[in-house]
Order: structure tokens, then C-alpha cells, then sequence
């Protein structure tokens, strides 16, 4: 089991990360005030001591803590490290991001330090901080407070000193000569805090963060998820893993830290286009560094494929691919034919992740290559897309999540934008390399390009085809899926719907047919069942109603669908509009 500490932005992404789990976690506030939805996660409310948090974490099999409570929140972190000691219980900092700090802005680590050569000075450092601001007061210094318009907190406020002249709501800034600030991070505003009272000519005081100390740290949901998934392996039915760009940044990063810096470590932080940081493991061979490709449960061939980086000094800063690493040969991509098949987001996530590396700027040469790269392609998409040579370095969030359906729908898009670019007006889109053999032939004159495969996703694709503006697109489909689409099932994917034999009667008897199907496990089995005089009926009968489903995503093209059956038979009712 999981608890977490939150109450916080932190506290509402990990509630987000633990219910793609569909597993129970208790999520504990301190006031309770906090509006979120749970619904696997239990929610608990009210301070706990050390002794109430042990007695908590012993009595409901607590496994595993996450603090995504506030920064400055010290004596709850103390509390969660000493009961994480004496239980042996580990923990999950899930911290936030910090920008640099600004060279303009006057840092303390307590409030004793904050100067008093001001009148005024507006505190945004919450209600728990205004008794310790009363000192300054007694130097003659107008105080005001910044605080939430809260019933709890206006209470709280008053019973520390506070009159009702000197507080303000959040997002209000009264007039002050200076601004009194915590390092709350970007979560926290802390930017547009600082832009704010920069535009108004304030003078900027800022509360550092304190250094907390806990093993596992993480600054975002990516980072959160590989965590718990490694700490508490069972939370999670199905891991996360990589994509290619992650694992390429990470060998360039290693690589050039080499090269600079003469390091060699085990393994580098990598900036993702989130903002957040995560750690991946690396290793080291002659003139260049690697990372294993790590998919999860994601079912890819490219895992365990070694990424490899090399970067030599140079006169530009340039990325090229090395062997097993393709090229574009068609129109349609990031970048045009000739160019390594090096995707513009991987691309950018090496940049950013060398800059800060690079302190002397000197330009770089990244290589990128994958050892059996060339012979892994041919059992991917590429060729079919025009990559040759070996596979893609791809990857938009970096993180592979372990659902399929979005790695598969976003190959869909690449295939249906080639076809798109290949300039053909119409499209085929079939479930499958037997579907699409059979209705190739009818389409002789087409290219390579114009046939993209559906698997399950027969909604989504057409409304790709839509979207992209195709006049003509034909639907190849086999019985198996065309009786669940007649039911108006788009996403024909077995853990989504199953053959429903009470329906397919209904069809039957739509046709004149009056077969007993009770004992049939697989729709194919009709073909063999339904006299040869009614066969045509019975395809015209499933087709009209697949249309009544699918036309509607097409509402400027014309739909073409084709009922193909185990020997290639294809039958259309021509239900173009």
C-alpha cells in the first residue's frame, strides 16, 4: 500500500500518476481543505505525529511513502524520515522545479535576515509566518500579509497578531517598498511572483528552500511513476519505459560528459520536454557511450537495443545518424529525405541537455547509432513510412507508457500523414497485412504509401482521414471485426468488445437467413454456414450497417467498404456517398 503526503500541486499530480494504477493508496492533507477527486485513493485528513504516522503505516500495510507535501513543510519531512528509518519504509521526495536563482534578488535562510533599512514590506510567505514577522513591526516597519481568503486561514491570522487592515487575499499584491517571498518553485508561482514585484519596483526578499535529504527524488509524474514502479514493483500491472530520443539523449549526455569532463558516471540526469528530470542508466565502450532501450511492457522490438552516442569537437553543433539509425526518403516528416531519421523533439532534448554541459560552448558533433538497428527496422513500420536503413529515434514526452493503444494510434497518424504527403486523394486503410494483400489488387496504380494499417482503431483512423482532408478512403475489413463494428464498436480491439452472437442473428435475419449460431466461437465460422444465394445479402447487410457508424467521421470524403472474406473475396455495396 501507498501513502502520500500532498496538499499540494505536487500532492494533486501524484494522485494523477497512482490512478493509472487502478490500485488503492490512502493521500493525506493536513486541513483536509484541498478539492480533489479520488477515486482508488482513500483519503485521510488531519496532522499526524510520529507516533500516530507509525501506528498509521503498521496498520494498513503501508510499503511504500511519497512526500509531495510543501518544501517548507520541515517537520512533516522530519517526521516521514524518522518513520521511514524506523520501519524501514522507503520514500519518494517528489519535489518541484526550481529556476535558477536570480543574482537580482536579495536570498536568506531565515526570516532574522531579512534587512530592515525599508518602511514597508508585503510578506507572501503564508499565515504561519506571521508571528515570526512581528519583530519587524517593532522596527517601525508597516507589515502586510498575503494570505488565502479562507475562513481557516483569516483565523488562523488574527490569533497571530494580524489586523484586517494589514492582510490581502491571494492573487492581490498590496503596495509595499519590498516583497518578502519563499522559494516555492514553478508550481508555486514563484516566477510570475518575481516577474510581478519586479514590474512594480519592489525589492525582492526570498526565504530559501531547505535541503532535504531523502534517496528518491523525483520533480515530475514521469520521474514519479519509474520510481514507485521500481520501489513497489506490484503497484503497477503493467511498467513504463523509454523512448529511443530519451535513450539517445541519454548516451550523448554521458558521452559528453566524458569528452568535457573526463566523467564516467554510472548514470546522467535527462531533461525531458516537461521540465522534469529523470536519472537513466548508461555504460561505456570505445569512443562512445550507451543506453539499453528499456520499453517496459510496452510491447516494442526495439527493446534492449543498444543506443549508442559519440560527439567530437566541431565547427557547428550538429546530430547525425550513424549506422543502424535510417534515413527519410519521402516527404512528410520533421525533416526531408536524406536526413537521418532523428525526430525534431529527440533532436531538441539532446540540445538542451548538452548546453549546460557545454560551458565553453565549443560546437559538438552527436552521432547517434544502434548496432541492429537495420535489421530490427524491417520488423517495424519503416519501411512501409519510407525510413530505410535501420529504425527511428523517436519519442514526443520521452516516457513510453505501457498502453499499446497510444504507441499504436500514433504510428497510425505517421503512416496516414506519409500517405497524406505521398499525394495520393485516396487512402486504403485495412486491419492487417492479409486484408491489405487482397485489396491491393484493385488499387494497382496507388503507391506503397496510400495502405495503412488500422489493427483495431477503425474510429480513430478515419477521423485521421478526415482530418488530413482525404477525398477518397476505403475500408478493407474481414468478418471478425466487421460484425463489431456493425455494432457500432470503432475500437474493435478484444478487450474492448466481444462477437455478439444475439446481434449477429439480428443480421441473419436482416439477410433471410435463419442459421443457428449458438455453437459458433469465431464470426468466420459463417461463411461456411450461410447458403451460397444469400452470402451477397448477408455482406451488404453488414456493410450498410458499418456505414451507418463510420460515414459519419468522414463527413467531406467518400467511404468505400469492402467485406473481405478467408479466401480474398471481396464484397461492396458500394456504399460511396
Amino acid at each position: 500500500m501507498v501513502l502520500v503526503f500532498g496538499g499540494t500541486t505536487e500532492g494533486r499530480k501524484a494522485v494523477e500518476v497512482l490512478e493509472e494504477a487502478g490500485t488503492t493508496y490512502y493521500y493525506s492533507t493536513k486541513t483536509g481543505e484541498q478539492d480533489i477527486a479520488l477515486h482508488h485513493g482513500k483519503r485521510i485528513d488531519g496532522a499526524m505525529d510520529a507516533e500516530a504516522m507509525q501506528t498509521f503505516c503498521r496498520e494498513h500495510d503501508i510499503r511504500l511513502m511519497v512526500d509531495a507535501a510543501h518544501p517548507f513543510a520541515l517537520q512533516l519531512h522530519k517526521t516521514i524520515a524518522q518513520i521511514s528509518e524506523k520501519q524501514n519504509i522507503p520514500v519518494i521526495r517528489y519535489e518541484r522545479i526550481y529556476p535558477p536563482r536570480d543574482s537580482d534578488i536579495t536570498w536568506i535562510d531565515d526570516y532574522s535576515q531579512i534587512p530592515t533599512d525599508i518602511h514597508s514590506l508585503l510578506a507572501t510567505t503564508g499565515v504561519q509566518s506571521i508571528s515570526k514577522l512581528k519583530y519587524l513591526e517593532a522596527e517601525g516597519i508597516k507589515v502586510s500579509y498575503r494570505i488565502l481568503n479562507r475562513e481557516s486561514s483569516i483565523h488562523l491570522a488574527h490569533q497571530q497578531g494580524a489586523t484586517d487592515e494589514q492582510l490581502c487575499f491571494y492573487p492581490q499584491m498590496a503596495e509595499a517598498e519590498a516583497v518578502l517571498m519563499k522559494e516555492s518553485g514553478e508550481s508555486g508561482g514563484f516566477s510570475e511572483k518575481i516577474a510581478e514585484a519586479k514590474e512594480k519596483g519592489m525589492r525582492i526578499f526570498a526565504l530559501k528552500r531547505p535541503e532535504l535529504s531523502f534517496r528518491h527524488c523525483v520533480n515530475g509524474p514521469y520521474g514519479l511513476r519509474r520510481a514507485v514502479e521500481k520501489l513497489l514493483p506490484k503497484f503497477y500491472p503493467l511498467h513504463s519505459g523509454l523512448t529511443t530520443g530519451t535513450c539517445a539523449t541519454a548516451a550523448a549526455v554521458a558521452a559528453t560528459l566524458r569528452l568535457i569532463k573526463g566523467e564516467t558516471p554510472d548514470e546522467v540526469p535527462v531533461l525531458l520536454p516537461n521540465g522534469e528530470t529523470i536519472m537513466v542508466a548508461i555504460g561505456y565502450g570505445e569512443g562512445y557511450a550507451y543506453c539499453i532501450k528499456e520499453a517496459g511492457d510496452d510491447p516494442d522490438v526495439t527493446n534492449g537495443l543498444e543506443i549508442r552516442a559519440s560527439v567530437e569537437p566541431a565547427e557547428s553543433f550538429e546530430i547525425y545518424g550513424g549506422k543502424g539509425v535510417g534515413k527519410f526518403t519521402l516527404p512528410g516528416f520533421d525533416y526531408p529525405p536524406g536526413e537521418a531519421a532523428i525526430n525534431k523533439a529527440p533532436r531538441e532534448m539532446i540540445r538542451h541537455n548538452l548546453e549546460p554541459l557545454n560551458i565553453d560552448y565549443s560546437p559538438l558533433t552527436i552521432t547517434i547509432s544502434v548496432p541492429q538497428g537495420a535489421e530490427i527496422a524491417l520488423r517495424t513500420f519503416n519501411p512501409r513510412l519510407g525510413i530505410e536503413g535501420g529504425i527511428s529515434i523517436i519519442g514526443v514526452s520521452g516516457i513510453v507508457k505501457p498502453f499499446s493503444e497510444e504507441a499504436f494510434i500514433d504510428s497510425i497518424r505517421k503512416c496516414m500523414t506519409i500517405a497524406k504527403a505521398s499525394g495520393s486523394e485516396r487512402v486504403v486503410i485495412n486491419s492487417g497485412g492479409k486484408s491489405e494483400r487482397f485489396v491491393k489488387s484493385l488499387y494497382p496504380n496507388l503507391p506503397q504509401q496510400a495502405f495503412v494499417e488500422y489493427g483495431n482503431y477503425i474510429g480513430e483512423t478515419l477521423k485521421m482521414a478526415n482530418e488530413l482532408g482525404f477525398k477518397y478512403v476505403t475500408l478493407g475489413v474481414m468478418l471478425g471485426k466487421a460484425v463489431k463494428l456493425a455494432d457500432g464498436h470503432l475500437d474493435t480491439h478484444s478487450r474492448k468488445t466481444t462477437m455478439d452472437k444475439g446481434f449477429i442473428a439480428q443480421l441473419l435475419k436482416e439477410s433471410g437467413c435463419d442459421n443457428d449460431i449458438n455453437n459458433i466461437t469465431l464470426a468466420r465460422e459463417l461463411w461456411a454456414m450461410i447458403p451460397s444465394d444469400k452470402v451477397n445479402t448477408f455482406a451488404s447487410t453488414i456493410i450498410h450497417h458499418c456505414a451507418e457508424y463510420c460515414n459519419p467521421l468522414l463527413p467531406n470524403g467518400n467511404l468505400t467498404i469492402l467485406l473481405i472474406d478467408d479466401e480474398g473475396r471481396i464484397y461492396n455495396s458500394k456504399m460511396e456517398k
